[in-house]
C-alpha cells in the first residue's frame, strides 16, 4: 500500500505502527550517551528514566529481566552509556530506547557498583576495626572455602605442608566466579560455623579479572563473613587485587599463599621461640641457685665454730652491763650535785622558819631519789635477767651440756653433718661441754 497516496488516511494507531516498525528495523542495536534524569524504580522492578544532554532527550526503559543483571544503582544526574534498540511506546506516541545493557560514563559498570557497595556498607560499620576478630595465635584446624580444581588450594595446602604439617585442614568446595558462586560462597561460610569446628577460615581464589572476582564483591559474601564468628582470612586474586570481601574480613592476605604463612609460624619459628624460652629459663635457675648457694656458703661460716656466736653474745651483756654502770653512777652524781645546790641555797637565804621546811623538802628529794634509784636498778636488773636467758637459750652450749657434742674434722676444722661423708681411720676433734677430746673413726653407720 502507498502510505503517500493522495487522500490516505491513516489511523493513531496505524501510524504509530508503521513508524515503529521502521525505528525499530533500522536501529535495532545502538549506543547512546547522556545523563539520567527523572528517574523512577517502581515496584515491579522495570527501570525508567530520561536520558539527556544539551540539545535533546530520550525515554529509556530497562525491563525487570535486564534490570535484576545491573550491578550498580542509578541516581539522577549520573553521566550513562546505554546500549538497546529503538521502539515506540504506542499510548503516549513517544519513542524510546528499550535497554539491554548500561554502565556509567568514564567507568566501568563493575568498578562502579564495587564503589557503590563499598561506601554503603562501610556507612553501615560492616569495615569497622573493632568488629575484627584476633587470629588464633596456634590453630589446630584450618577451613577453607575455595574451588577444589583451583591453584589456591593447592598453594595453600603446599605452604601450610612445609609450615605446619601436623596441622589439619578441611575444605569446603565451592564455585569461585560465574553465576550463583556468591551464594555458594556465603553458604559455605554459614555452613563452617554451623557444623566444623575449625579455628580460622580461609576464603579466597587465585588471581583473575575483575568480572572473574566478581562473587567476592557480592553483598551477600560480606555479609556472610561478617555474620562468622570464626576468624576469617580473605585471600583473593593478587597483591594488587582488592574485594569486598577483603575490607569485610578479619584479616586480608594479598596472595592464598600469603593467608596460609598467617596462618601459623612455622615450626623452625615455634622450635627457635621455644629454644630461646629455654635458655632464659636456665640461665635464670642457675643465677637463682647461684645466689642461694652464697647465701648457704655464708650460713656456713658463720656456723663454723658456734664459739665465735656465743662470744658475741657475750660481748654483747658485757657491753649492756658496762652501760648500766655508768648510767647508774652519773644517776648517782647528778643527784648529789643537785643536793648540794639544794643545801648551798638555804645556808644563802638562812632565815629560821625556812629550815624546818628546807629540810622537809630535803628528806623528800632524798627519798624520790632514793625510790628513783631503786626502781631504775631493778628495771635494769630485769632486763639483764631477760637478755642474760636469751642468751642462755640462744647459746650451743647449753645443748652441749646435755650430752651432746660437735665433730670437726681435725685436717681443716668443718663441721661434720652426715657419716656417709668420713673415712674410716679419719680424725676427728669432739668439742664438748667442758674441753675437747680427739677420736678415730673405726666403723659408720648410715
Amino acid at each position: 500500500m502507498d502510505i503517500f497516496a493522495e487522500k490516505t488516511i491513516l489511523t493513531v494507531s496505524r501510524l504509530t505502527a508503521l513508524i515503529r516498525g521502521v525505528l525499530e528495523d533500522n536501529f535495532d542495536q545502538v549506543w547512546v550517551e547522556g545523563e539520567v534524569s527523572n528517574l523512577s524504580l517502581p515496584s515491579s522492578g522495570h527501570i525508567y528514566f530520561t536520558l539527556k544532554d544539551s540539545g535533546a532527550q530520550v525515554r529509556c526503559v530497562m525491563f525487570k529481566s535486564a534490570a535484576k543483571n545491573l550491578k550498580f544503582r542509578l541516581s539522577d544526574g549520573m553521566g550513562l552509556i546505554v546500549r538497546g534498540r529503538i521502539s515506540v511506546y504506542d499510548q503516549r506516541g513517544e519513542y524510546q530506547i528499550i535497554c539491554e545493557y548500561m554502565e556509567p560514563a568514564g567507568i566501568g559498570a563493575l568498578q562502579m557498583a564495587f564503589v557503590q557497595l563499598k561506601e554503603r556498607l562501610a556507612r553501615e560499620g560492616l569495615f569497622d576495626e573493632a568488629h575484627k576478630r584476633p587470629m588464633p595465635r596456634f590453630p589446630k584446624r584450618v577451613g577453607v572455602v575455595t574451588s577444589p580444581t583451583g591453584a589456591a588450594i593447592h598453594d595453600i595446602l603446599n605452604v601450610l605442608k612445609r609450615r605446619f604439617a601436623s596441622l589439619e585442614v578441611l575444605l569446603y568446595p565451592v564455585r569461585v566466579q560465574g553465576d550463583g558462586a556468591a551464594g555458594e560462597i556465603a553458604a559455605a561460610i554459614a555452613d563452617m560455623n554451623r557444623l566444623a569446628e575449625v579455628d580460622v577460615l580461609i576464603v579466597g581464589r587465585g588471581g583473575g579479572s575483575l568480572e572473574d572476582l566478581w562473587a567476592f564483591n557480592e553483598e551477600v559474601v560480606a555479609r556472610a563473613v561478617r555474620r562468622s564468628r570464626i576468624p576469617i582470612i580473605s585471600a583473593v586474586g593478587h597483591e594488587t587485587d582488592w574485594t569486598i570481601c577483603d575490607f569485610a574480613a578479619d584479616l586480608r592476605a594479598p596472595t592464598p599463599s600469603a593467608a596460609a604463612e598467617l596462618v601459623t609460624a612455622s615450626a623452625e619459628e615455634l622450635r627457635g621461640q621455644v629454644e630461646s624460652l629455654a635458655h632464659r629459663l636456665r640461665l635464670g635457675i642457675e643465677s637463682y641457685l647461684a645466689g642461694r648457694e652464697s647465701r648457704l656458703g655464708m650460713l656456713r661460716r658463720a656456723l663454723h665454730d658456734p664459739t665465735t656466736l656465743v662470744g658475741h653474745l657475750a660481748q654483747r651483756v658485757d657491753d649492756l652491763a658496762e652501760r648500766l654502770a655508768m648510767g647508774m653512777e652519773n644517776g648517782l652524781i647528778r643527784r648529789r650535785e643537785q643536793l648540794n645546790r639544794y643545801n648551798q641555797s638555804l645556808s644563802f637565804k638562812n632565815p629560821i622558819y625556812l629550815i624546818a621546811d628546807g629540810r622537809q623538802r630535803l628528806q623528800h628529794l632524798e627519798s624520790d631519789g632514793n625510790r628513783l634509784m631503786q626502781s631504775k636498778l631493778e628495771g635494769l636488773k630485769l632486763a639483764f635477767g631477760e637478755q642474760a636467758a636469751r642468751l642462755e637459750v640462744l647459746s650451743p652450749l647449753s645443748t652441749l651440756a646435755r650430752g651432746y657434742a660437735i665433730a670437726l674434722r681435725d685436717k681443716d676444722g668443718t663441721v661434720v653433718t652426715d657419716a656417709a661423708r668420713l673415712a674410716e681411720g679419719e680424725l676427728l676433734r669432739l668439742n664438748l661441754h667442758r674441753g675437747t677430746a680427739m677420736c678415730r673413726v673405726e666403723g659408720r653407720e648410715a
